[in-house]
């Protein structure tokens, strides 16, 4: 009896463990089944980022949600940092949907996992019950870091450095302060997590990563700048009110500049914009050969004074021009042009230590003082001397102008300008002796030449081809003489006719009285000497 109910017992829990299995397997069988169909389509009721994408082979999905982010790539976002911050909308960034791994997921849904796990997610769909999947977004990495580079002045303050000023003869410190640069690569990061991470959640500040930056110059280090290493002075009080204006202007805006060890200084950068706004007046300056009014005209003034004070102090010369024409301020060779961008004076700080350059004007003189640690030779000492080695004389240029009147003569150029070829030697002594001589730059300055027009204007062809016969001999002298010669022969022969006939007529009337005047004087005469006179003898 009892084997009896064991063996039956056992036979029906087989059937049990039979009839399992049989329906496990019919139910892998068709999970199989809908995961083939899973490999190209995504399931019924499934959705991204809310966005259905239902039925849709991953290229669909993949296009449905790349509307969707360029949909909501509008909405402005803040990059902030310590020191500042920009507004930009995520669009501008190359925002995009990061969807490939997201789309592959929902592609598998159902058919990956563990066999509960995908029969029940399979059961959930059957029922209506839909699945939402997260969305992350990205930006474009090169867009983003050309952003940030572009911007990073409104996002990051540069360090101050301590630095000095002069006062009362003495240098004062005065303490700077800490700076931030922007780490671009941790910032991008930063943004790529945000658009991951937060975007679609509605937050809008992305907090950028920066490196903090400290001033230089310590009271140690700045409290050796005590040694005058060059100094030059020049006079500009000749000028005119505007062309002072500038130098003054100038002088000021380099005085106080501190170069550190390294540091290359461009003196049209500190200079420009020319300006009215900018503290310049309108004044002469050299251009293309000429002279012509610009605002800024004679800050060249300052550029070369500091040129011949900085080559004094031996600073490192990086960049340096002559005028176009000579100057009269300085011997040739020893300027310094600057204009626009296309001649600049960039100098660097060559010595290990920090460099402090003074500049200031007095009664009509532009100064520059180079300070710094003096560590030359107390035996040693330099000298500049220029070298004109040719010379250009200006000419006078004639014109001939037929719309003016015969003999006019008109200046048409400016002043006239010698041209030189010039180098400037810089010559290093040792207790008085010469130990070097050499060529320290080399210098070319145009010429210009005296311009005139000369009238030709005349109906008289004598008086037309004797001025062309004078312009053609070049000389200034016999020019103006033959144009005054034939001017007042002009002047002779173009008289007024009626002047000339009303004078003809009353000289005609006048020799006509005379006539009669005399015949009547002559008939007193006669009348008297026949009374008055004795008769003549004869023999």
């Amino acid at each position: 009896m009892r084997l009896s109910r064991l063996l039956t017992v056992t036979v029906l829990a087989s059937a049990s463990v039979v009839a399992g299995a049989m329906f496990l397997s019919s139910q892998k069988t068709v999970v199989a089944t809908e995961a083939q169909k899973s490999n190209t389509h995504i399931p019924e009721n499934i959705r991204i980022a809310g966005v259905d994408v239902s039925g849709l082979t991953a290229k669909e999905a993949k296009a449905a949600l790349d509307d969707y982010a360029a949909k909501v790539s509008d909405r402005q976002l803040t990059l902030r940092s310590e020191d500042g911050s920009v507004k930009v909308k995520a669009s501008e960034l190359g925002l995009s949907a990061d969807s490939d791994e997201v789309i592959q997921d929902a592609l598998n849904y159902g058919s990956k996992g563990n066999l509960v796990e995908r029969f029940m997610n399979r059961q959930d769909l059957s029922a209506g019950r839909e699945k939402d999947y997260d969305l992350s977004l990205a930006v474009d990495s090169v867009k983003t870091l050309e952003y940030l580079a572009a911007n990073e002045a409104s996002l990051v303050s540069e360090a101050v450095d301590n630095s000095l000023k002069r006062e009362n003869g003495d240098f004062v410190f005065v303490p700077g302060k800490e700076g931030h640069s922007l780490d671009r690569e941790q910032s991008l990061q930063a943004v790529q997590n945000f658009a991951a991470e937060d975007y679609l959640k509605g937050k809008k500040t992305v907090r950028l990563v920066t490196k903090t930056s400290q001033p230089r110059g310590s009271k140690k280090e700045l409290s050796q700048i005590r040694d005058v290493l060059g100094s030059f002075s020049t006079d500009f009080s000749s000028s005119t009110a505007a062309r002072a204006q500038n130098v003054r202007n100038g002088a000021s805006k380099i005085d106080g500049t501190l170069l550190y060890p390294g540091q290359v200084f461009s003196v049209a950068k500190t200079l420009n914009p020319m300006t009215a706004e900018n503290g310049y007046a309108q004044a002469p300056s050299y251009e293309n050969g000429t002279t012509v009014m610009t605002y800024g005209g004679g800050i060249c003034q300052v550029s070369t004074t500091l040129y011949n004070a900085v080559i004094r102090a031996e600073l490192g010369v990086v960049e340096r021009s002559s005028h176009s024409m000579v100057v009269h301020y300085v011997e040739p060779s020893d300027d310094a042009a600057i204009a626009g961008d296309v001649k600049d004076f960039k100098f660097k700080n060559t010595y290990d230590t920090p460099v402090y350059i003074e500049g200031y004007t007095t009664g009509g003189v532009i100064h520059f003082n180079v300070y710094g640690k003096e560590t030359r030779d107390p035996d040693r000492t330099i000298e500049f001397v220029s070298e004109v080695t040719s010379q250009t004389d200006p000419k006078d240029v004639f014109k001939v102008d037929g719309s003016l009147p015969l003999g006019t003569v008109t200046r048409t150029s400016g002043q006239a300008h010698t041209g030189y070829v010039a180098r400037l030697w810089k010559i290093v002594k040792k207790n008085g002796k010469v130990v070097s001589r050499k060529i320290f730059n080399n210098s070319r300055y145009r010429s210009t030449d005296n311009e005139y027009v000369v009238g030709t204007k005349s109906d008289n062809p004598e008086a037309v081809a004797a001025v062309k016969s004078a312009i053609s001999s070049g000389d200034y002298g016999t020019i103006t003489a033959a144009a005054a010669k034939w001017k007042n022969v002009k002047a002779e022969s173009e008289e007024d006719p009626k002047e000339d006939s009303d004078k003809e007529s009353d000289d005609k009337k006048s020799t006509d009285k005379k006539s009669d005047d005399k015949k009547k004087d002559t008939g007193k005469e006669s009348k008297t000497s026949s009374k008055d006179v004795p008769a003549k003898k004869t023999n």
